[in-house]
C-alpha cells in the first residue's frame, strides 16, 4: 500500500495517494470480456455488482461534502496479468498520470508498511528510521518478530524446490509466494509436499494459503489487507470520520477482507476487477486495468472541481 501527493491527475490538482496487493488471476481470463458461454451468468452477475463506469454518475451524488480516499491493489488492478510477476507494470496511461512525490508502501498483504514520518503514538510494530539519503520514514510491521524464520524458510524452499521445473519462489518480505503456473500438473504434488513439510518445521508460527496459481506462506498474525486498510485510514485521520467516501478496487481473494472491511463501516464503494463472475463483497465491478484506467481518468476530472482526493493502491 501506498500513501502519497499527486501533484496532477489528468490535469487537476491533487493533494493525496494511497496504494495497498498482489493479483492471483488466471492467464485465461479474457480481458476483453466474459466467453460467449459465460454471457448470461456475467451479465446476471453485474446486476449484483454493476459497473462503476455506468454507475459512476450515480455514485458521485454521495460524494458531496466528503473527502474521497482511493485503495488500488497493484497486479491485475493498476497491473496487466502477466505470468512472471517480476514483470508487472503498470499501464502506460496509468504509470503516467500517478505521478507520487510523497507515498506510503505497503507489501506483503499490509504487513510491511513504509511512509513519511508522522507523530503517530509508538508501538513496537512502528518505528521512526532514516534512509540511506538521512531523510527520516516511518515502518509499521506487525510481523517483524517472524522475518528471522521467513528468511530461513525462503533459503529452504528455494533449494528444496530447484528439482521442480516452473515453480518459482518469491520473496515478498512477511510472506513466501510459490507460483505454480509453470508447475507440470504431475509434479504439483511434490511440490505441495515440500511446501507442507517446510511449514510443518514452523508450526504453528505459519499457515499455508491458496489462491489461483500460488501457494502463500504467512505468519499466522490476525493482519490482512483489511487490516491494514484502517490502519491507513487512521494514519491519514479518517479512521472515525464521517466525510470520508473510500474506495477500494482489487482483483484479489485477498482484497476481500478489504471490500468486507467497507461494507462494515457503511460507507464507500469496494470494487472487484474481473472478467468472470465471483463470489465477492464487492458492490461494484470493473473487468480489468483497461477499465480501470478509465475509472480513474474520470474520477480525476471530476476531482478537478474538488480541493483534496486522496488515492490508494496495493502491491
Amino acid at each position: 500500500m501506498v500513501k502519497g501527493s499527486f501533484r496532477k491527475l489528468c490535469g487537476s490538482q491533487v493533494d493525496q495517494s494511497v496504494s495497498v496487493g498482489r493479483h492471483e488471476l488466471e492467464l485465461n481470463d479474457k480481458p476483453n470480456g466474459p466467453n460467449t458461454s459465460s454471457d448470461a451468468k456475467y451479465i446476471s452477475w453485474l446486476e449484483e455488482h454493476p459497473s462503476a463506469l455506468t454507475s459512476f454518475n450515480s455514485m458521485m451524488t454521495t460524494m458531496e461534502g466528503k473527502q474521497i480516499v482511493v485503495f488500488l491493489d497493484y497486479d491485475g488492478t493498476l497491473s496487466p496479468i502477466v505470468s512472471d510477476p517480476d514483470r508487472a507494470f503498470m499501464s502506460n496511461p496509468v504509470y503516467g498520470f500517478v505521478k507520487l512525490d510523497e507515498v506510503y508502501y505497503a507489501g506483503s498483504h499490509g504487513m510491511d508498511i513504509m511512509g513519511p514520518p508522522k507523530s503517530y503514538d509508538q508501538s513496537k510494530y512502528q518505528t521512526n528510521t532514516l534512509d540511506e539519503k538521512g531523510n527520516e520514514f516511518t515502518i509499521f510491521q506487525p510481523a517483524k518478530e517472524y522475518l528471522p524464520s521467513i528468511n530461513k524458510m525462503l533459503k529452504e524452499l528455494k533449494n528444496r524446490t530447484c528439482d521442480v521445473p516452473g515453480a518459482l519462489v518469491e520473496d515478498n518480505r512477511f510472506c513466501i509466494s510459490v507460483h505454480y503456473r509453470h508447475v507440470l500438473d504431475e509434479d504439483y504434488g511434490m511440490l505441495e509436499e515440500i511446501i507442507k513439510n517446510v511449514i510443518l518445521e514452523y508450526h504453528p508460527c505459519f499457515h499455508l494459503t491458496r489462491g489461483k496459481k500460488v501457494l502463500e506462506i504467512r505468519p499466522s498474525i490476525k493482519w490482512n489487507k483489511g487490516d491494514a486498510l484502517l490502519y491507513l485510514l487512521d494514519t491519514l485521520g479518517f479512521s472515525d470520520s464521517n466525510n470520508v467516501l473510500p474506495f477500494y478496487l482489487g482483483d484479489d481473494k485477498t482484497d476481500e477482507d478489504a471490500f468486507k472491511v467497507l461494507g462494515s463501516r457503511g460507507q464507500g464503494y469496494p470494487i472487484i476487477v474481473s472478467t468472470t463472475p465471483r463470489d465477492t463483497a464487492a458492490s461494484h465491478s470493473l473487468r480489468d486495468p483497461s477499465d480501470v484506467v478509465s475509472f480513474l481518468l474520470r474520477l480525476a476530472r471530476w476531482g478537478s472541481e474538488r480541493d483534496y482526493l486522496n488515492y490508494i493502491t496495493d502491491d
